[in-house]
């Protein structure tokens, strides 16, 4: 089997070298940028299985490389490596659409821990069902598209995200911290709300009486659970 890609984008040579030196001695496959546009142009060019990108990049920066890629529907994990620490920092790289956030300095044995976790997340999700049917709408997790009555309906990745994880668990209960975990990533968030807020959304979209949903049922006290035509 190939081994897999990882696209580093990072200005700082000692840094990119170190990291490379890394992944290479555990079996990854390496290509580099230095800098935001061409690593742009290298992850949609050459859909690597995995990208670590620093944030204070020139031309253009991490946010916007993030942001750009989801934009134009790249799902590759993102995994950022910043020297920008605090959870501001933190939660705005997530909001750009990046898996995971590790702050510089980290320990190699950490950055290893979140790189196989978001490569077997990435695996899982493609080894997940295609489609399901909610209804009237079908959901194509392939395509990542929506379409109920002959119109299409437009979802966020963390959208997407919440109804593969409840799909692939096949009516079973999924908790407020699981959807956190595997669908926003490791940073923490200061409530469960964020949750919350997102089923709202989910039902008002799929639900033909979202006070009284259907599918998308709460389990009380603990999270949420799909029910769904295969």
């Amino acid at each position: 089997m190939d081994r897999e890609r990882i696209l580093i984008i990072e200005d700082e040579p000692t840094m990119c070298r170190a990291l490379e030196d890394i992944l290479t001695r555990h079996g990854f496959r390496i290509v580099t940028a230095a800098e935001g546009a061409s690593g742009l142009e290298r992850a949609l060019k050459e859909r690597p299985d995995l990208i670590l990108l620093d944030v204070m990049l020139p031309k253009l920066d991490g946010y916007a490389v993030c942001a750009e890629l989801r934009k134009l529907e790249c799902l590759i994990p993102i995994l950022i490596l910043s020297a920008k620490a605090s959870v501001d920092d933190r939660v705005k790289g997530l909001d750009f659409g990046a898996d995971d956030y590790l702050p510089k300095p980290f320990s190699q044995a950490e950055l290893l821990a979140r790189v196989r976790a978001l490569l077997r997340r990435r695996t899982n999700s493609e080894e997940s069902l295609q489609s399901i049917q909610l209804g009237d709408a079908n959901v194509d997790f392939v395509r990542q598209s929506v379409v109920r009555n002959g119109k299409e309906i437009s979802l966020s990745r963390k959208e997407f995200g919440m109804l593969r994880l409840m799909a692939q668990r096949k009516g079973a209960v999924v908790s407020r911290q699981e959807f956190l975990d595997l669908v926003w990533g490791y940073a923490a968030f200061p409530t469960t709300r964020t949750v919350d807020r997102h089923i709202v959304g989910l039902r008002q979209k799929f639900e033909a009486s979202p006070e009284n949903p259907k599918y998308i049922l709460t389990a009380h006290g603990v999270g949420y659970r799909l029910v769904s035509e295969a």
